[in-house]
C-alpha cells in the first residue's frame, strides 16, 4: 500500500500547498456523497506528487488554501474530472489552471470511458483495492482499509499519465487530448437553471399547454427550495407529485390534498402554500417551450443522412481506435447538418476525421457503401 499522511490541521494543509505550488504536476481525486444533499458533500481530497501522498480531511480543515494550488501553473492529473471540478469550485472557489483527464486521454487510445481500476490494470498491471468502493466517506473515523483505498486512487496516477502521454505522442494525438481536457476544464460549472428543471422530469416532458407551464413553475420552485435546504429534490417533492399537481392544477388546499402523492398535512402547511403559489404563477405565465430550430423551406430532411453518417462515424472510431462518444454523437452530426453556429464537427481534429466528409456525403460528392461487414465512404462519380 502507498505511504500517505492525513492532513487534518490548517497549518499542515498550508505546508502541503506550499510544496505543491512548486511542483510541475500532481494527481488529484475526491471522495464525496450527494445522495442525501443537493450539493455534493466533499468527504476527502487525495493529492499525490513526487514521492508524497496526502489525504485531506475537509471535515476537519477548510479547503480554501487549495485555491492557491488551483491558481498555480501545476498540471492537475485527474481521472473522470467532471464531478471533481464541480466539487473544487464549490469547496475552494476555483478549478485547476491546467488539467489532464486520464479518462479522456484513454478515449483517444481506443478505451471507451475506462474506469480508474481498468486503467491501472491495462497500463500498470496492478489491481486497485475494491473493498471500500461503497463506503460512507462522511463517517469518522475512517478505517485503514478506507484510507488505503483512497490513497491508491492517486498514488500511481502520475505513472499512468506518463504512459498515456507517450502513447498519445506516438499517435500524434496528444494535442487532441489536451484540447479536449481544456474543454472539460472550462465547461460551465454554474448551478443548474431552476427554469430548466422541468425538462429532467420524464412525466412532465409529455405535458402540453397550461399543465406544462405549471410543471415548469413547480419544478423551478422545487429546485430552489432543495438548493436552499441542501436536500435532494425528491425530498422536497417527488417527480410523480410534480406531474400530478401540474395536471390537476389545484386552486386551494382542499384541491391539493386530494392529489396523489400529497398528504393533507403537507397541503395545509407552509410548503403547501408555496406549492399553490407556484401553480398560480405557472397558470398566469402562459409559458410555452421554445420551438426546435426549423429547417428552411428548401432544406432537405437530413434524418436518413444522420443515420448513415452515424453508422460510418462509428466505423471510423473503431478503425482509428477512438471512443465513439468522444469522436461524434448523433447530436453532433445533426448540429453539423442543420447548420448550427460553430458545431463541434466543423472544427479541429473532428472536422479532419469525419466532419468534412459528412458534408461531402450530404452535398452528394461522396457515398457510403458496404465492403464486407464494414461501411466505407467513397468518392461519388458524376
Amino acid at each position: 500500500m502507498p505511504d500517505y499522511r492525513i492532513v487534518d490541521q490548517a497549518e499542515d494543509l498550508e505546508a502541503a500547498v506550499d510544496a505543491l505550488v512548486r511542483t510541475d504536476r500532481y494527481a488529484l481525486d475526491t471522495e464525496f456523497h450527494r445522495e442525501r444533499s443537493y450539493w455534493p458533500a466533499v468527504a476527502l481530497v487525495q493529492i499525490a506528487w513526487d514521492d508524497q501522498t496526502v489525504l485531506i480531511d475537509p471535515l476537519a480543515v477548510d479547503l480554501g488554501p487549495l485555491n492557491r494550488l488551483m491558481a498555480s501553473g501545476a498540471l492537475a492529473v485527474v481521472h473522470a474530472a467532471r464531478q471533481d471540478l464541480e466539487i473544487l469550485q464549490l469547496a475552494c472557489g476555483a478549478v485547476p489552471s491546467r488539467l489532464f483527464d486520464t479518462q479522456i486521454a484513454a478515449g483517444f487510445l481506443g478505451l471507451s470511458s475506462p474506469s480508474l481500476a481498468r486503467l491501472h490494470e491495462s497500463e500498470l498491471g496492478v489491481s486497485l483495492p475494491k473493498g471500500s468502493r461503497f463506503t460512507d466517506w462522511l463517517k469518522r473515523p475512517l478505517g485503514a482499509a478506507q484510507l488505503d483505498y483512497a490513497a491508491a486512487d492517486v498514488a500511481r496516477l502520475l505513472e499512468i499519465h506518463d504512459r498515456l502521454v507517450s502513447k498519445l505522442e506516438a499517435r500524434d494525438r496528444l494535442e487532441w487530448a489536451r484540447a479536449e481536457c481544456e474543454l472539460m476544464r472550462t465547461r460551465d460549472l454554474a448551478p443548474r437553471d431552476p427554469n430548466e428543471a422541468w425538462s429532467r422530469i420524464k412525466e412532465a416532458r409529455h405535458l402540453k399547454g397550461r399543465p406544462l407551464a405549471v410543471a415548469r413553475s413547480l419544478a423551478a420552485w422545487r429546485e430552489r427550495r432543495a438548493a436552499a435546504l441542501d436536500q435532494p429534490v425528491r425530498f422536497v417533492l417527488s417527480d410523480l407529485a410534480v406531474a400530478s399537481i401540474a395536471q390537476a392544477m389545484p386552486r386551494n388546499q382542499d384541491d391539493l390534498g386530494r392529489i396523489r402523492g400529497i398528504d393533507r398535512g403537507m397541503s395545509r402547511s407552509k410548503r403547501g402554500s408555496e406549492v399553490l403559489a407556484a401553480v398560480k404563477e405557472g397558470l398566469e405565465s402562459n409559458w410555452r417551450p421554445p420551438q426546435s430550430p426549423r429547417r428552411a423551406a428548401n432544406d432537405r430532411d437530413y434524418r436518413p443522412a444522420v443515420t448513415l453518417a452515424s453508422a460510418w462515424t462509428a466505423q471510423v472510431a473503431k478503425a482509428r481506435e477512438i471512443d465513439p462518444a468522444l469522436l461524434a454523437t448523433r447530436s453532433d452530426i445533426e448540429s453539423l447538418l442543420r447548420g448550427d453556429d460553430n458545431p463541434r464537427l466543423a472544427r479541429g481534429w473532428r472536422a479532419e476525421l469525419v466532419g468534412n466528409n459528412i458534408r461531402r456525403l450530404v452535398d452528394g460528392e461522396a457515398s457510403l457503401a458496404f465492403d464486407g461487414d464494414i461501411v466505407v465512404l467513397e468518392q461519388r462519380c458524376r
